[in-house]
């Protein structure tokens, strides 16, 4: 049979399944124009600045005082769109100590370069570059910077259209220029880098061997969905639409409509393709409005295991309101929302090992967690008297008591299904509850006072 307190939870989760409440928590500061977040799979991540410095950033949330990598001298970062933008670790990180970067050079062009480490694992090699790609550019905004390895092993490069305006060249529609197309390149061998034989126009001269997509105007961030291995790319617009686009893979040479459509709708379609070629973007929103909507910075898929509601949503950020967007599938279309506005013009996102998900203010140089905090129900007024802290907790949390600690009686641990874990009779103030031999995830806390009455409050284990 039942107890009061299991019918109870058994009624309020299924509340706490299908809500969610993104927020944003510091994590670290101090850092300057932050453009990329990645992990080499260990508990690192590696933070890119804009002017050439890559910064390792540990999971207590200190930095290292040297920096893992510094090509500042390497690096043109005169314009807002230009310096160091990209970082991807090779997936044979641990044995071969090989991670590629994208940059802008001296000469206000794209490098796209190979470094490795040195002996001393949290410093690189800076005499080790090898570059293994350079692409001309006419302008000095729309670099794209995005490097990704896709589920394929192969190198993904995301560049821009060229910049100025409206793409006055087209380049993004000409297969004879890498501007404004996703790259797929294999850097497998012990030099240089060979192209994938998939790649969709090897042996056809009709397009440049390393082009595997193309039609973009300015891909600001992409990644791989960890779970199906599908690419996300955030394109950002010219005045109109910012866009979304989600492809598979196992296929190749898309054409994401640049710049005969910007998102769904037309801007130029002088001499384009029929609308049926073009692979159109899952969503998109408006340029402008209020909040000022400016640039889509593009994100990650949630896969992690600490927030459950959040587990299949699509991550994105506006640059000029930093609100955080998600995408939620639904019988195959995708569903907008926009959280916030938070600060600090959110210009990336990053995932750690284990598949959580962080933010960068590039304007205010804090790496952000993102963070659940809906309990489904009002916390705070079932829970006046309450504070529990740290929260997220790693090893232990513990409950500030006001005016009311004489009558905790207990504290009672669940698993979000609703299984008891554990309960600890409380005999002092403000007294430590350990949890280090828990797993990561959600957990809810029931306060059992002297007088037979409950409160609850949900726990993230990190």
């Amino acid at each position: 049979m039942k107890t009061k307190t299991q019918l109870y939870l058994a009624l309020l989760f299924p509340i706490l399944l299908f809500a969610q409440d993104v927020s944003l928590q510091s994590f670290a500061t101090g850092f300057s124009r932050p453009v990329d977040i990645k992990h080499a799979n260990d508990s690192r991540l590696f933070i890119v600045e804009q002017d050439g410095v890559i910064k390792i950033l540990n999971s207590t949330g200190i930095t290292n005082p040297t920096p893992f990598l510094d090509i500042d001298a390497r690096v043109n970062a005169t314009e807002n769109e230009q310096g160091l933008l990209g970082l991807a670790f090779d997936p044979n990180y641990t044995t071969n100590n090989r991670f590629y970067v994208n940059y802008i050079n001296n000469s206000g062009n794209t490098v796209i370069a190979r470094f490795t480490t040195s002996a001393n694992p949290n410093i690189a090699d800076d005499t080790s570059e090898e570059i293994l790609l350079t692409v001309s550019q006419p302008y000095d905004n729309h670099n794209g910077g995005a490097l990704a390895f896709g589920t394929d092993g192969y190198l993904y490069i995301a560049l821009g259209d060229g910049g100025s305006g409206g793409d006055p060249d087209n380049y993004a529609q000409n297969l004879q220029s890498l501007l404004g197309k996703i790259l797929r390149i294999d850097v497998s061998g012990a030099t240089g880098y060979t192209i994938p034989s998939t790649n969709p126009f090897v042996g056809n001269p009709t397009g440049l061997d390393e082009i595997w997509s193309y039609g973009l105007r300015n891909p600001w961030k992409m990644s791989f969905d960890s779970d199906n291995g599908e690419l996300w790319i955030g394109d950002v617009g010219q005045n109109s639409k910012e866009e979304i686009n989600n492809v598979p893979i196992v296929n190749a040479g898309y054409n994401f409509g640049w710049k005969c459509y910007e998102g769904n709708s037309i801007f130029n379609t002088n001499g384009c393709p029929a609308m049926a070629s073009i692979t159109f973007p899952v969503n998109e929103y408006n340029y402008g409005g209020n909040p000022f909507r400016c640039s889509i910075t593009g994100g990650y898929r949630y896969r992690g295991t600490a927030y459950p509601d959040f587990q299949g949503l699509y991550f994105f950020a506006d640059y000029c309101t930093s609100e955080i967007g998600t995408l939620t599938e639904n019988g195959g279309a995708w569903t907008m929302t926009m959280n916030g506005p938070f600060s600090g013009n959110i210009a990336t996102f990053g995932e750690d090992m284990n598949k959580e998900l962080y933010a960068a203010g590039l304007s205010n140089g804090t790496i952000y967690r993102i963070i659940d905090t809906t309990l489904g129900i009002n916390e705070n007024s079932l829970a006046d008297n309450f504070q529990m802290y740290p929260n997220p907790a790693n090893d232990f949390f513990q409950i500030n008591n006001q005016n009311v600690a004489s009558q905790i009686e207990k504290v009672a641990l669940y698993s979000f299904s609703g299984k008891l874990i554990s309960t600890t009779n409380i005999t002092t103030e403000n007294q430590k509850i350990t949890i280090d031999q828990l797993s990561k995830g959600i957990y809810i806390v029931q306060i059992i006072l002297n007088n037979d009455v409950s409160v609850y409050h949900k726990l993230v284990k990190n």
